[in-house]
């Protein structure tokens, strides 16, 4: 009964991320939901209350899928430091299944109350990962910062933000600039030589190259 239950449950989520996808949150009704899953009404308030919660749903999931791979590749000790810490940003794409959909739905201006959420899970649940690899930095001799948890937040708080498409408009030129100065501040927060942070051009897709 608990596995049928999980189940109904996942195919109204499965269900609401396409719908999402294709109308944004604002313009799918919950009939739209129950229509494509062919459920009554009732079942769906059994599992959720709202579309609100149906949202936060798909969100916690997603929050699963996306830290639950950063946090993996923050554990591998295997990889070096400075590799983790461009890989674990770069997890934040949601690579795999139907992650570019939910990128590019989630920046749809019917969709920013779900934009909003997910940039609230980013910004509370990722400095806590890159600060143990930069922990792992300090003691290693790599960094020299008495405040890497304050340091991650800004970063990410200024990645999340200063270049998401939605929050600022930048021409490739100043977007080319602004990623210069954050490598170059990135490398005085964290206490190292200049220009030794370039390799983390990659997180922006620039492969490293100038």
């Amino acid at each position: 009964m608990r596995k049928e239950a999980t189940e109904r449950r996942n195919e109204i989520l499965d269900a609401a991320d396409e719908l999402f996808g294709q109308k944004g949150f604002d313009g799918t009704s919950t009939n739209d939901i129950l229509e494509k899953v062919g459920i009554a009404r009732g079942t769906l308030y059994y599992h959720f209350k709202s579309k609100e919660d149906i949202m936060d749903a798909l969100i916690e999931r997603y929050n699963t899928q996306i830290l639950g791979s950063a946090k993996e590749i923050a554990s591998n000790k295997n990889i070096p430091v400075h590799e983790r810490i461009v890989r674990v940003v770069m997890a934040l794409n949601i690579s795999g299944g139907n992650g570019k959909e939910i990128i590019e739905h989630i920046h749809k201006p019917q969709n920013a109350l779900m934009h909003q959420k997910i940039q609230k899970v980013i910004i509370n649940g990722l400095p806590p990962i890159l600060t143990e690899i930069i922990r792992e930095g300090i003691e290693q001799g790599l960094f020299s910062t008495p405040y890497p948890y304050e340091c991650m937040e800004m970063i990410v708080a200024y990645t999340n933000t200063v270049f998401d498409d939605d929050m600022v408009d930048l021409t490739d030129e100043e977007r080319a600039a602004r990623i210069l100065a954050f490598i170059f501040n990135v490398e005085r927060l964290l206490g190292v030589e200049s220009g030794s942070l370039m390799y983390m051009m990659k997180m922006f897709g620039n492969g490293g190259e100038d």
